[in-house]
């Protein structure tokens, strides 16, 4: 049995979704220290104008060192207006946006307390929509060292990081993208930019990508 782990994430990218495809069981980290500017609380999606990036604001916590399981979310500055508005303006226009938006709208009308329930139902409905069935749990604790089966993505999907040079394992395939004529391909955006374009079709694109079997280590 492949083993991965993954960190809680919002609306991952593409490379997120093909290690829930590909390893037989996936652990979400809950015991990590909390750090901004990651995929915990923020996603990457396309606008007429390029990459656009939304971000979750948190409470901040009482502690620097504070687990991911106890991040809750703030309601400041009606972040789920405004993200739910780019996420329309970027994709109204798309093949799939009308089939599939009824299913993401109420979560940006509902009020969750921790982000990590937010980011887990989440996942778990995109999965659904992509006909995707992966075995999912939440970690009770936090390891440090991994079994020759076991795969530590948890750092390694990250926005700052270069998915070329950290996650061999990963080769994105182009698909169609509403705005491609006027941006280019833009890879690896978040899950719902392969899904409002692709639809039914997702499911194959993801597998596609899974090009090595490698296991990836930090």
């Amino acid at each position: 049995m492949r083993i991965a782990y993954l960190s809680s994430a919002y609306l991952p990218p593409v490379e997120y979704y093909t290690k829930l495809l590909k390893y037989d069981k996936v652990y979400v980290e809950q015991y990590d220290h909390y750090m901004k500017q990651t995929y915990r609380n923020r996603c990457t999606i396309a606008g007429p104008d390029g990459e656009l990036a939304l971000s979750i604001p948190t409470v901040k916590p009482d502690t620097l060192k504070c687990p991911m399981k106890d991040i809750r979310i703030s309601d400041h500055g009606n972040w789920r207006h405004l993200h739910w508005n780019a996420i329309e303006s970027a994709y109204n226009n798309t093949p799939f946006f009308e089939y599939y938006k009824d299913d993401f709208r109420p979560f940006y009308e509902k009020r969750y307390e921790f982000l990590a329930d937010f980011n887990e139902e989440m996942t778990q409905m995109v999965c659904e929509l992509v006909d995707m069935t992966p075995v999912i749990e939440r970690t009770s604790e936090y390891k440090l060292e991994f079994a020759s089966n076991e795969a530590d993505f948890r750092e390694i999907i990250h926005p700052k990081k270069d998915f070329r040079l950290v996650d061999p394992e990963f080769t994105p395939r182009p698909y169609y993208q509403v705005f491609e004529s006027k941006l280019g391909f833009l890879p690896n955006l978040s899950i719902i930019d392969l899904l409002f374009n692709m639809g039914p079709e997702s499911l194959l694109v993801l597998n596609s990508e899974n090009d090595s079997p490698g296991i990836c280590k930090t």
